[in-house]
């Protein structure tokens, strides 16, 4: 006498057919054809699909190299509760979580802290020196739960709360109690100067008011190379070759003014940026404009714009300059940041040269450039004009 258990009496059992309607059997074909889904899911849509055609047990078992208790346990559970709830695992716990949500608590109010702030050197947490102080600590705190905690139960546990104590992001603090009222000034301005080239290009006429925006860009690098650059050459390297060393000649800084109504570039490369170099600039702009206008500088905070020498120089030239300041840490607002940006992209970009004399004509050379081509740079967007 043959005694059948109830595994084998299951498994030889005959099965309905399993009838997909056309949604599921798109949403078994997407699976099983998923590069991203869980493996455990692909292979039990293809089981699934497989049946769904009428192949046999034993051809679904061997094609897809899986047993036939598996094929059955699939299909079985996609007749009884549906093909989308067989796809994926039931939610089980087996046992109740060691780790407490007061010790998790207590985690994440530690990486909400810094490292300096208990003993260390470091500026920032890692996860594993955040772990070391957990498992030393856990005990004195009342979680011995965490008494054992490894660097990935940490990870796991800020996670969670989508903390990253080991990075920073930086931010701009506005410490301008008057930010708003000098960046709607200093908008106005732009909008009134988009009205003024609307109205000059119509009219022709000379305008009494020019403004100019006005700022520095310091620390352009006089770099040369102690070996010579290998041109491209076709079939060995498409790129310029250089050396990776280098020798430094010092720094030098860009004191420009860009004129809004015409693009034209204004400037001064000196090695530094004191009251005299900016006056220099003064000078240039005051030569470069007819005497009878008004010269608008919008410009920032910068204690060479307002120092006794240059406030001196500026009365002797009265109603001739007229200054509109940009907001603390406001500097994106100044248009002339664009012209820098363009410098940079342009004849600055991988520039060596072999003194700091040859990148003063460098620079100059490309700002009459710039000059040559001029671009209106504008304002294109005044919504917190509208606020």
């Amino acid at each position: 006498m043959v005694i059948w258990s109830k595994t084998r009496m299951a498994t030889t059992s005959k099965r309905p057919k399993l009838v997909l309607n056309p949604e599921q059997k798109h949403t078994l074909e997407q699976t099983a054809q998923s590069r991203t889904r869980p493996q455990r899911e692909v292979l039990r849509a293809q089981i699934l699909l497989h049946y769904a055609s009428g192949e046999a047990i034993t051809t679904i078992s061997h094609a897809l190299r899986v047993s036939r208790v598996a094929v059955y346990k699939w299909i079985d559970r996609a007749l009884a509760v549906g093909t989308e709830t067989a796809l994926s695992d039931k939610h089980h716990r087996p046992k109740e979580p060691v780790i407490t949500e007061e010790a998790k608590a207590w985690v994440v109010s530690l990486a909400c802290t810094k490292p300096k702030d208990h003993g260390y050197a470091a500026e920032v947490w890692s996860h594993r020196q955040l772990a070391k102080y957990v498992r030393d600590n856990a005990a004195a705190h009342r979680h011995p739960s965490l008494r054992r905690a490894a660097k990935a139960t940490i990870q796991r546990i800020l996670k969670n709360q989508t903390l990253q104590p080991h990075k920073v992001k930086y931010y701009m603090e506005r410490r301008d109690p008057q930010f708003d009222e000098k960046m709607r000034e200093v908008l106005l301005v732009y909008q009134e100067v988009n009205w003024q080239n609307q109205v000059s290009r119509d009219s022709q006429q000379p305008l009494a008011i020019v403004t100019v925006a006005v700022d520095e860009k310091p620390g352009v690098q006089a770099i040369s190379n102690t070996a010579p650059d290998l041109p491209p050459k076709p079939s060995q390297h498409p790129q310029l070759g250089r050396d990776y060393e280098y020798k430094r000649h010092g720094t030098l800084s860009i004191l420009a003014g860009l004129d809004l109504h015409d693009g034209h570039v204004t400037a001064e490369v000196h090695p530094r940026h004191r009251s005299r170099e900016f006056i220099l600039l003064l000078k240039a702009l005051d030569a470069h404009y007819p005497p009878g206008c008004v010269i608008r500088l919008v410009l920032d905070n910068h204690s060479a714009h307002i120092s006794k020498e240059t406030m001196a120089w500026l009365a002797t030239k009265p109603n001739r300059f007229v200054y509109v300041h940009t907001p603390k840490h406001g500097s994106w607002l100044n248009l002339v940041e664009t012209l820098f940006g363009k410098m940079a992209r342009t004849f600055l970009k991988h520039i060596r040269v072999v003194s700091r004399q040859e990148l003063k004509d460098r620079i100059l050379l490309g700002i009459a450039e710039i000059n040559q081509e001029p671009v209106v740079h504008q304002w294109k967007k005044f919504d917190a004009l509208n606020t």
